[in-house]
């Protein structure tokens, strides 16, 4: 199979029924939550390991807008 440009991606949605359209945009709408979902659990998963092997510590809140300042 061939990627297809977006336009064309396009075009073919257009030629789809009112309520395939529908379904189309839950489904995308799905996946990119989904992705979304997998890349938080990720971002988070690295940052506990960071923590763990102590590349990084607590701070609060003061201190981290004291460093993003500074």
């Amino acid at each position: 199979m061939t990627p297809q440009n977006f336009a064309d991606i396009l075009d073919s949605a257009d030629r789809l029924s009112v309520e395939e359209q529908e379904d189309l945009i839950r489904i995308l709408q799905n996946r990119l939550r989904d992705r979304n979902r997998a890349d938080r659990i990720r971002d988070v998963n690295e940052a506990q390991n960071e923590f763990f092997e102590g590349k990084c510590s607590p701070a609060t809140p003061q201190e981290l807008m004291k460093e993003i300042l500074s």
